[in-house]
């Protein structure tokens, strides 16, 4: 637990054990906090059986007709080497990249890590155009970064939305209710009942997005908290 200039508790459950993180405004008594985190009980171990039960995708060793996945859609790997920058193409059930000769499997796992990053900064133009005069709010830097624990994050103060490098491996759906819902967080900073108001004004299917999205098979790596 930490203490935090906040208003309220914040309670978090990050992925993949179920670690709780909880951070309580400075002043609050410790048996108001206890009281609180005794009344989330039943929401935090169903948070823990999802993180539990949800699948994970294999680890990825950059071989030959290994599956890897553009927008919800499979594509297998062909790997090619020249004397050249590196480069990743596309075909409808290819996904060609081009390393030089030597290249380890980090260097290939870097190039098709930048490759999606620049699919999700590729996307979020019209995504943007979209949603920003919708809601009547404006990010003012939307960074695409690996993150761990997160699809993605919003600071208000600053209105930095940071998206998912992996939202690019996802159904296309699944960017825009992540973007919708840091965008939101722009008009409603917290989870409360009128954050949930306005995402069910906006974007109404987003419940069903959520799902989607928690059903997918997440990154299969060691997580750091």
């Amino acid at each position: 637990m930490t203490r935090k200039p906040v208003k309220h508790v914040h309670l978090s459950v990050l992925p993949p054990a179920g670690k709780v993180r909880v951070a309580a405004p400075q002043g609050m008594p410790l048996d108001t906090i206890r009281l609180f985190l005794v009344s989330k009980l039943g929401w935090i171990r169903s948070q823990q059986r999802k993180f539990q039960t949800q699948e994970r995708e294999t680890p990825r060793e950059f071989l030959g007709k290994e599956s890897h996945y553009l927008w919800g859609k499979r594509h297998l790997l062909e790997i090619t080497y020249a004397d050249a920058a590196p480069a990743v193409g596309l075909t409808p059930r290819k996904l060609m990249l081009q390393v030089r000769p030597g290249a380890d499997p980090q260097r290939c796992e870097e190039v098709i890590n930048g490759w999606y990053r620049q699919q999700v900064r590729d996307a979020l133009p019209a995504l943007l155009a979209k949603w920003e005069p919708l809601l009547q709010v404006r990010a003012n830097r939307v960074f695409v970064q690996r993150m761990k624990t997160k699809w993605g994050s919003c600071t208000p103060g600053s209105a930095y939305v940071r998206l998912n490098t992996d939202l690019a491996k996802k159904p296309p759906e699944c960017l825009e209710y992540i973007l919708v819902h840091e965008l939101v967080h722009l008009l409603e900073p917290t989870h409360n009942e009128r954050f949930v108001a306005l995402m069910d004004l906006y974007l109404p299917n987003w419940r069903h997005l959520k799902r989607q999205l928690n059903r997918l098979p997440v990154r299969h790596e060691t997580w750091d908290y």
